[in-house]
């Protein structure tokens, strides 16, 4: 019976491992295709953005790009051991971008929807914002949240394929929409007076309103949407995945990512240097 008892052990450990082996080689054949081992071979790592999203993307005086996510995705490219190479993108084409390879990642003020994560992976979250409202000054006392804007004789405005376009046309549906290549433009017109009210996030609307907004708009500082804010790759990834995870955690909790909160969002000191 003992006898029998081993060699039939012996007999599944070998069926077991004649089993796995090509488990295991496929995981491998998997790890050598990873992004990681391009941007270590490339030596460089391509982020793609695009500039102009108060506080976490700009372009300074110099033409050099500066905020939140630049900070967090140079800390990256040094966690790599390589050079950080930024991709300034024009927004409605960046998940196509990301997808043709014309960078390894964004790292962009971009939301986790469903839409998106169908197309592309995310890691976790690194900070969770919320959709605000800036809204010109003659509708001071007369506006109180966005269900007020709700009206067709409003006239509101947001950046083209973003989730503050989505929230419009989701809970303002009867206000007139006019969507804009950039958010700074969506802005201006309600600066201008030519709009009523801009619908983005809330670190963005909370910019420009210190830097412009005083006497021309008030600020609906509220957010009514949960915006949670992760890096992006392509699908079918999971060791470039891992690796971003780890960096998020370990980026969150040893006083850098505090450092960047404290300096690009808990206040303006910065808005000297934006590029005019």
């Amino acid at each position: 019976m003992k006898k029998s008892l081993v060699i039939g052990l012996a007999v599944s450990i070998l069926f077991s491992f004649c089993i796995y082996m090509p488990a295991i080689g496929a995981d491998i054949n998997l790890a050598k295709k990873s992004t990681i081992e391009k941007i270590l071979k490339r030596g460089e790592l391509r982020v793609g953005f695009e500039s102009g999203y108060m506080p976490f993307e700009m372009t300074n005086n110099k033409g050099k790009f500066m905020g939140f996510d630049i900070d967090m995705a140079k800390a990256l490219a040094k966690s790599m051991g390589v050079k950080f190479v930024p991709v300034n993108t024009q927004w409605d084409g960046i998940i196509a971008s990301l997808m043709t390879n014309k960078f390894d990642v964004i790292i962009g003020g971009m939301t986790i929807t469903q839409k998106r994560n169908l197309q592309i992976s995310f890691t976790e979250p690194y900070i969770v914002i919320g959709q605000t409202i800036l809204v010109n000054l003659k509708h001071e006392g007369k506006v109180k949240s966005y269900k007020d804007l709700n009206h067709k004789k409003y006239v509101v405005t947001g950046h083209l394929g973003t989730t503050g376009e989505q929230a419009v046309k989701k809970y303002i549906s009867k206000a007139t929409y006019k969507g804009f290549e950039s958010q700074t433009e969506a802005a201006l017109e309600v600066l201008n007076g030519n709009a009523d009210a801009i619908v983005y996030d809330l670190p963005f609307c909370a910019a420009t309103y210190e830097m412009q907004g005083k006497g021309k708009v008030f600020f609906l500082d509220e957010p009514f949407t949960f915006e949670p804010l992760a890096m992006a790759i392509n699908r079918g990834d999971p060791d470039f995945l891992n690796f971003l995870n780890g960096f998020i955690r370990q980026y969150k909790n040893d006083g850098r990512w505090q450092r960047a909160y404290d300096k690009w969002l808990a206040n303006t000191d910065w808005k000297k240097e934006v590029k005019k």
